[in-house]
C-alpha cells in the first residue's frame, strides 16, 4: 500500500474506533441505568422497567401489566436516583479533570480542594439557620457561594504562603476543607437538635432524595458549563504542559484558571446541594481515562463524564445492596475506594 492510501486509512480507523466508542459507552450507559432501576430492596424485571418508561413517555403505547406500586418504585425513586447519580459522577469528573488541567496536579480533586466542603457548609448554612428564603433555590445557592468562598480562601492562602508547588496546593486545599468542616460541624452545634439529623445527608452524601423536579437544577448548571469547559479543550492541553507555553500561545493564564475554579465552584455547589459530599470521583476517574484515551482534553471530558457516571451508578448500586434492605451512604463507599486509589496514585508517582 502507498503512503498516500495510509494516509486514508488511518483517519478512516480512527473515525470508525471512535463511533464504536460512543455507540459503546451509550450502550454502557442505557444497561447501567436499566440494571440500576431493577434492582432493590424489591427487585423489578427489566421488562417492566423499560414497560414503565415507555408508557410515562406515550401513556396509550403499551398496556400496564404491573402493579402501581411497582409503577411508582420504578418512576417516582429509582429513576430520578439513578438519573441524579448519573449528573453528579459526570459533573465531579469533569471538575476534576479540569482542575488537573489548570493545577498541572495529578491530586486536584474538588474534595481535596476544599470545594465540596464549602458547598456542604453552605448547604448546612441554609438548611439549619438561614432557612430556604429564596425557595427551593437556596440551598443550590448557598452551596455555591460556600464552594466559592472556599476556592477563594484556598487560592489567598496559596499566595499568601508561596505555596507554589502542586503538592503544597493540595495541601493548603486539604487544611481549608478541615477548616471549612469544622465550622460546618459548628453549624450544626449550634442548630436545631431535632433538624440536625437531616444533615447528615449532606455529610455522607447520599442520592436517596432524588426527586425530578430537582433535576432541573444540576442539568441546565451542568450542561452549559460542561459545553464552555469541552470548547476550552485547547487551552487545557496547553495549562498542561505550563504557564509559560500557554501565555506564548495567548491564553490570560490566570484568568482562565480562576474562570475554571469558578466553574468548579458553581457545578460542584450545585450538585452538593442535591446529592451531599461525594469524594474522590473527581481524582479517580479522569486518571483512569487518560490511561486509556490519552492526556488530549477533546476526549479526555467526555469520556470523564461518561466513565464518571457509570461509576457513580454502579457504586449507588453497590450501596443499596450491600446492607439491603438499607441504603448505605455512596459517600462512605466512594471515600474507600477513593483512598485505596489515592494511595495506588502516591505509590505510581513515586515510581516514575
Amino acid at each position: 500500500m502507498t503512503d498516500a492510501g495510509i494516509q486514508e486509512t488511518r483517519p478512516m480507523r480512527l473515525r470508525s474506533l471512535r463511533f464504536a466508542w460512543i455507540v459503546g459507552g451509550l450502550v454502557a450507559f442505557l444497561a447501567s441505568v436499566s440494571f440500576a432501576v431493577s434492582v432493590g430492596a424489591v427487585p423489578i424485571p427489566l421488562s417492566t422497567v423499560w414497560g414503565v418508561l415507555l408508557n410515562q413517555l406515550s401513556p396509550d403505547l403499551i398496556e400496564p401489566t404491573w402493579s402501581k406500586g411497582r409503577a411508582a418504585i420504578v418512576w417516582d425513586i429509582r429513576f430520578p436516583r439513578t438519573l441524579l447519580a448519573a449528573l453528579v459522577g459526570a459533573g465531579l469528573a469533569i471538575v476534576g479533570a479540569a482542575l488537573q488541567a489548570v493545577t498541572r496536579n495529578p491530586l486536584a480533586d474538588p474534595h481535596l480542594l476544599g470545594i465540596s466542603s464549602g458547598a456542604a457548609f453552605g448547604a448546612i448554612l441554609a438548611l439549619l439557620h438561614t432557612g430556604l428564603f429564596l425557595g427551593l433555590l437556596t440551598v443550590p445557592l448557598m452551596a455555591f457561594a460556600g464552594a466559592l468562598l472556599a476556592t477563594l480562601i484556598v487560592l489567598a492562602l496559596v499566595g499568601f504562603t508561596g505555596a507554589s508547588g502542586a503538592d503544597r496546593l493540595v495541601l493548603v486545599g486539604v487544611a481549608v476543607s478541615f477548616i471549612v468542616m469544622a465550622g460546618a460541624n459548628l453549624l450544626i452545634f449550634l442548630g436545631d437538635p431535632k433538624a440536625a439529623h437531616t444533615v447528615i445527608f449532606w455529610m455522607l452524601g447520599g442520592l436517596g432524595l432524588a426527586q425530578w423536579a430537582h433535576l432541573i437544577y444540576p442539568l441546565i448548571v451542568l450542561l452549559p458549563c460542561t459545553l464552555w469547559i469541552w470548547l476550552r479543550s485547547a487551552d487545557l492541553n496547553a495549562m498542561t504542559i505550563g504557564d509559560e507555553t500557554a501565555t506564548t500561545l495567548g491564553i490570560p493564564v490566570k484568568r482562565f484558571r480562576l474562570q475554571i475554579f469558578v466553574l468548579g465552584a458553581l457545578i460542584t455547589g450545585t450538585l452538593v446541594a442535591f446529592s451531599g459530599v461525594i469524594g474522590f470521583v473527581g481524582l479517580m476517574v479522569p486518571h483512569i481515562v487518560r490511561l486509556v484515551v490519552g492526556g488530549d482534553y477533546t476526549r479526555v471530558l467526555p469520556a470523564s463524564a461518561l466513565c464518571g457516571a457509570l461509576f457513580l451508578i454502579w457504586a449507588d448500586i453497590a450501596a443499596r445492596t450491600i446492607m439491603a434492605p438499607e441504603d448505605m451512604p455512596i459517600g462512605i463507599l466512594t471515600g474507600l475506594i477513593g483512598g485505596v486509589f489515592f494511595i495506588w496514585l502516591l505509590r505510581r508517582g513515586r515510581g516514575q
